[in-house]
């Protein structure tokens, strides 16, 4: 399906984890990171809010650059106790985060926006999974610490695989937890497709 869309694919979005997950679905694109200023969770009254105006965003600061093509955008975030769980400011950070969720189940929501240029029409939708951290000692959160794996990741961790030592996958996508959905991604894509199929000119 990848190397067959009939339109130039942008992801604005410098995620290494998200490029992978295209790429390993055969797709062909390009990358072109949105770099905003992201708004504070406390202007939205919900995680699926918050996810889907940030991916919106993203997607509205590179699509008036692009003159033919689509673009995709992402952002995804935890939610655990009422509130927005992002990525950590520091290793000290990300230790408080890991103990807040270790042990309980929580969502991690992802927003994600298709925005087709020059016609500006768009496709936007969010996706939730239940996700489990493990409880860990101190002593395994500093050896977890000292893997890195928790720079730059919403939640404080990334999910190696269905059979993660220290994340699990409780209900939903295991690629939307990594940073993309990619099943309801290729749905949405297959329709993108019949769309600019449609709008072409006889």
């Amino acid at each position: 399906m990848g190397s067959s869309l009939p339109y130039r694919l942008i992801l604005a979005s410098g995620s290494r984890d998200r490029r992978r997950l295209l790429t390993e679905a055969g797709y062909t694109f390009e990358v072109i990171p949105a770099n905003i200023d992201e708004p504070t969770e406390a202007q939205f009254g919900s995680c699926r809010q918050y996810v889907q105006q940030v991916s919106w965003l993203k997607a509205a600061a590179i699509a008036p650059t692009i003159p033919d093509g689509l673009v995709l955008s992402a952002d995804t975030v935890g939610w655990a106790f009422g509130k927005v769980i992002g990525k950590p400011a520091d290793a000290a950070d990300a230790r408080r985060i890991l103990t807040m969720l270790g042990g309980a189940v929580h969502e991690l929501w992802t927003g994600v926006t298709l925005w087709k240029r020059p016609e500006d029409w768009q496709i936007s939708w969010q996706e939730m999974t239940q996700v489990s951290v493990r409880k860990m000692s101190d002593d395994e959160l500093d050896t977890y610490l000292k893997t890195n794996k928790w720079v730059g990741a919403s939640g404080a961790y990334a999910i190696a695989g269905p059979h993660d030592p220290i994340v699990r996958v409780v209900a939903g996508s295991l690629t939307n937890v990594i940073g993309l959905p990619m099943e309801s991604l290729e749905s949405y894509l297959n329709a993108a497709c019949g769309i600019a199929l449609e709008s072409k000119p006889n």
